[in-house]
């Protein structure tokens, strides 16, 4: 089983540092658009000479050739997993995977399909959509999968209607995952690690929970028994 995500909500480097030193164990952590944006390149390269695995998580979503372009240079990082947004359609998907992967063909391309703030309200009147949260997840989770990339992100709720719907090698990776006890935040479809197993997620990325606790350790250790049901 893959192991739990970390999603490293920093500022600056020295407290991404500071947080992974507390660990004697390979992780597999997230880098984000404001991290990145802060630190460059030189995150990542620090991340990856620690050792550990990398998710890149800047959801690019622009006209083909920039994201396809972008993707080509971000293949050349030695990152593990990069996203980019469904709504930016079939073509920008199909290019943003053949770049990534023409530098990195072990690497997972995977697309974002409705983020886990969103809500039904905002599906049908901000978004103006006819479809529900649900069959719009899964909508762009089909154009995903055919413009041939690995997987998704998504709800931990849609994880098993997308591999019923699509087929069970198609990745999902859920954020949205919470203790009981936590704070919600800013997300609205949430589950506890042990749900999001039971539910069929691949991989799991949690946050606030292990990165904001007193003893972050302890918290990872706790979350990532509860998602290998231990």
């Amino acid at each position: 089983m893959n192991t739990p995500i970390i999603a490293l909500d920093f500022n600056r480097y020295e407290e991404v540092e500071n947080f992974l030193k507390q660990f004697d164990e390979k992780l597999y952590v997230k880098v984000g658009m404001e991290l990145y944006m802060l630190e460059g390149h030189n995150v990542i390269k620090e991340i990856r000479a620690m050792g550990h695995d990398l998710f890149l998580d800047l959801k690019l979503h622009d006209i083909p050739n920039t994201v396809s372009r972008t993707m080509a240079g971000l293949g050349r990082l030695d990152v593990q997993m990069v996203n980019v947004h469904a709504r930016g359609g079939s073509e920008m998907m199909r290019r943003a995977n053949e770049s990534f992967k023409e530098y990195n063909p072990d690497g997972i391309c995977i697309a974002v399909t409705e983020l886990t703030s969103t809500n039904e309200h905002m599906v049908e009147h901000e978004l103006q959509s006819k479809l529900s949260l649900r069959d719009s997840v899964l909508n762009l989770a089909q154009l995903t999968y055919d413009a041939g990339l690995d997987g998704v992100v998504s709800s931990p709720l849609e994880s098993q209607m997308l591999h019923e719907k699509i087929g069970p090698d198609f990745l999902t990776i859920t954020p949205g995952i919470r203790l009981k006890e936590s704070q919600t935040d800013d997300q609205v479809r949430i589950v506890t690690p042990d749900e999001a197993r039971r539910l069929g997620s691949n991989y799991i990325v949690v946050g606030r929970p292990i990165t904001q606790s007193d003893n972050p350790v302890e918290s990872y250790h706790k979350i990532k028994a509860m998602w290998e049901g231990k």
